[in-house]
């Protein structure tokens, strides 16, 4: 039989649409079915051409036409369609802060402000007692202020807008902005400092090297016109060996001297100094003088995704009003589950009800207790015996931008595949319900259980145990 007539052999559409195994997918919408059958019709069309010119084509042709066969992939090719594309997945990787995880997972309170209003109408915009208008911005600013100890602060969608902002703002018009060589940094995505810099309107000014920059060299661009002085964070990377940089406390005496602003994008967020983590903190920053201090909202805070201003109420005015402003403000459920986020911390200082700060608190004797009660259940399943089971100790990392060089001390539970193939083990883990994200080290797949949040120890037992004995 040629390749034409197998291809006559194809099912119709409303073939494949009338198989039964659609009855257990009732609710599927019927153009997602239909779509699904399209799909895999162009596919066993394509296998059939290329099966033509192969050894054995003819029965490989053959099975490529096969009804229930492709009703069955139509099927599952139509439960793909509709899965969430966001999914929960259970970070085993010892990072924190995982960017492509999601960074920060919200704390119970952030979760229910959110559940609280989402679903209903709210007063986002309106003064209830006068029944006006009112700002978005007015109470969470004020709150931001309480805890940071500043004259104001706002809130945008992201840190990046946030320093886009507050470049177009002060320095929009084509004003002098000075920033070390050193701290020109890409912050991720290909999005590059200078590149948001530039775009904001803002006139750059490099001053220094890449390794060592002085006062004078601040003072140099200060005396030559520029009037605002940036200090960039390096958040996810650390410079050691011939360097010299300029702290907070010197710059803002410099920026006072000569009336200039000094603006700290300092990213990671952390609101009071930690002994796990050698980073600046915002409030130390704003002690310091900085007039502004912006950071992130998903890091080391622990919140949504925002960018926050803090700092001098004046400056911070003069961004509110600003035409940016209204590109990157934040949408209702950001202020809530930041709100919340601050109320938390206000409550318990030392970050008790925020899940990243718990994670980066944990001991090593927390840590070894879970790795211990992981591996015995892990050691039961069936499908461990396709795996070398021991409990290692590893390093973990706080990640998101935040202190690039601090390495936590943690353990993992290694699984190491009999057969030798563990970037094969890694995929059957990220295949899993729900997904099991690892790290691949020294030839074998590593659960670290830094990172683990409460109630995933058991979902990775009951993963493991639903994984076919021919993928482990």
């Amino acid at each position: 039989m040629g390749s034409r007539e197998v291809l006559r052999d194809l099912p119709s559409i409303d073939r494949l649409l009338a198989v039964s195994g659609w009855d257990a997918l009732p609710t599927l919408p019927h153009s997602v079915r239909v779509e699904a059958c399209r799909v895999v019709v162009a596919r066993a069309r394509e296998a059939v051409l290329s099966a033509a010119n192969q050894a054995g084509g003819q029965d490989l042709a053959a099975q490529s036409v096969n009804t229930e066969v492709l009703a069955a992939e139509a099927i599952a090719e139509g439960r793909l369609a509709v899965r969430p594309r966001i999914r929960r997945v259970i970070n085993a990787t010892g990072v924190v802060l995982h960017t492509n995880l999601g960074r920060s997972p919200l704390s119970t309170s952030a979760i229910a402000a959110i559940t609280r209003v989402a679903g209903t109408y709210s007063n986002l915009e309106m003064n209830l007692e006068t029944g006006a208008r009112d700002s978005r911005h007015a109470r969470l600013g004020a709150s931001l202020a309480r805890v940071l100890g500043c004259g104001d602060a706002l809130v945008t969608n992201n840190n990046a807008a946030a320093v886009f902002l507050a470049l177009s703002a002060l320095a929009g018009d084509g004003a002098a902005v000075a920033v070390s060589r050193g701290e020109l940094v890409e912050i991720g995505g290909s999005f590059r400092m200078p590149d948001i810099m530039r775009t904001s309107g803002a006139q750059l000014v490099e001053v220094g090297t890449t390794n060592r920059t002085r006062i004078d060299d601040y003072a140099s661009a200060l005396a030559d016109g520029a009037s605002l002085v940036v200090k960039v964070h390096r958040s996810n990377f650390e410079m050691v060996g011939f360097t010299e940089e300029v702290g907070i406390a010197a710059l803002a005496s410099l920026c006072r001297e000569q009336d200039a602003v000094l603006l700290h994008d300092l990213g990671s967020g952390l609101l009071e100094a930690s002994p796990q983590l050698r980073e600046d903190s915002v409030t130390a920053s704003l002690e310091a003088g900085a007039d502004l201090v912006l950071f992130s909202g998903d890091k080391l805070l622990g919140g949504p995704q925002a960018g926050v201003v803090a700092g001098r109420a004046d400056i911070v005015e003069r961004l509110r009003v600003h035409p940016v402003m209204r590109l990157v403000r934040p949408g209702k459920l950001t202020l809530l589950a930041l709100e919340a986020t601050l109320l938390a911390w206000e409550r318990d200082p030392c970050g008790g009800e925020i899940p990243a700060s718990v994670l980066i608190q944990r001991t090593e004797q927390q840590l070894q207790q879970d790795a211990e009660e992981l591996l015995e259940k892990v050691a039961a399943l069936e499908v461990a015996r396709a795996w070398q089971l021991e409990i290692v100790s590893v390093e973990s990392t706080p990640g998101g931008g935040s202190s690039a060089a601090i390495r936590l001390p943690s353990r993992a539970l290694s699984l190491c595949p009999r057969d030798g193939d563990e970037e094969s083990l890694a995929g059957n883990l990220r295949a899993a319900d729900p997904p099991i994200v690892g790290r691949i080290e020294g030839g074998r797949v590593l659960l670290d259980l830094r990172t683990l949040l409460p109630g995933d120890l058991d979902a990775i037992v009951e993963s493991l145990a639903a994984m076919p004995l021919t993928t482990a």
